[in-house]
């Protein structure tokens, strides 16, 4: 046998392919959907916690308003779900990321091909994804707590909802950026969560600028769709242009604003420190 012959050879097809963006958030899915399987307890947790924070709303609200309550119920549920679901896009990429650094992983994600920007933000859309489903849940129990009714048509409910909380993935990239920096400020981060309440509540209609902050828009539209039923493609087009425009304009600024603190981070050295 000659030497020619021993050796294997090599098809073109056999070489490997770099890797995509398609294999990454396949990869990022499948990890968080493992997560979800291997410890359920954590999400079930945190619909229990939601839950209970909701009946102690309703039902010491209900003692102390009453009728003033009951009368806008119905928009209490949709903020709180709104709530709900801002909190977990908020978090999964902040936490992330204060993650990261703390355990010191931050510059292995950053020298990967794809940066760790995109990897943040991936791993965001997948937390987001279970969130959706947590959210749901704990949207279905209050409203057999309550029982209230709303319009709840997917193919409206669903777009606005995920459009609203697109401009909180870009705080939370600010948030993450600005962790990366000074380290231990979560507790500092964690109190925007509550800003989230009054975002939700803003008088969209009254006080027209209110529109170009993060959520307010989104919020009033779904309290639209799922009050009043009205359909996506019954909004005008001035409603649906705010609606794409002003969370992609916050999640192209906070993304910049990781990208800067990143760089700064690593300008200074700090980008390992912890």
């Amino acid at each position: 046998m000659s030497d020619a012959d021993a050796t294997p050879r090599r098809s073109a097809g056999s070489e490997p392919k770099p890797a995509t963006y398609y294999h990454l958030a396949r990869a990022v899915l499948y990890r968080e959907f493992l997560i979800f399987v291997r410890y359920p307890a954590n999400a079930i947790g945190g619909i229990v916690v939601a839950v209970l924070f909701f009946g102690m709303l309703f039902y010491g609200g209900r003692l102390l308003a009453g009728q003033a309550l009951t009368d806008s119920l119905d928009g209490i549920i949709v903020g709180y779900f709104l709530w709900t679901l801002s909190v977990g896009a908020y978090s999964a990429v902040s936490n992330d990321i204060g993650s990261e650094v703390q355990w010191g992983t931050l510059e292995r994600h950053i020298t990967t091909p794809f940066g760790f920007a995109p990897v943040a933000l991936l791993k965001g859309v997948a937390k987001l994804v279970r969130t959706f489903l947590t959210s749901a849940v704990v949207l279905a129990v209050m409203l057999l707590v309550t029982g209230r009714s709303l319009r709840l048509d997917p193919f409206t409910v669903v777009p606005i909802a995920a459009l609203s909380i697109t401009s909180v993935l870009g705080l939370g990239f600010a948030a993450g950026g600005v962790t990366v920096l000074y380290k231990r400020i979560g507790n500092w981060l964690n109190l925007l969560q509550f800003g989230f309440v009054v975002l939700i509540s803003a008088p969209v209609f009254d006080v027209p600028w209110t529109r170009a902050l993060p959520l307010a828009h989104g919020s009033a539209l779904l309290q639209r769709a799922m009050i009043d039923g009205v359909r996506l493609w019954q909004f005008g087009p001035v409603d649906l242009a705010i609606l794409v425009a002003v969370p992609a304009a916050y999640l192209f600024g906070g993304y910049l604003v990781f990208q800067m603190a990143t760089r700064r981070a690593r300008r200074l050295g700090v980008l390992g420190d912890y």
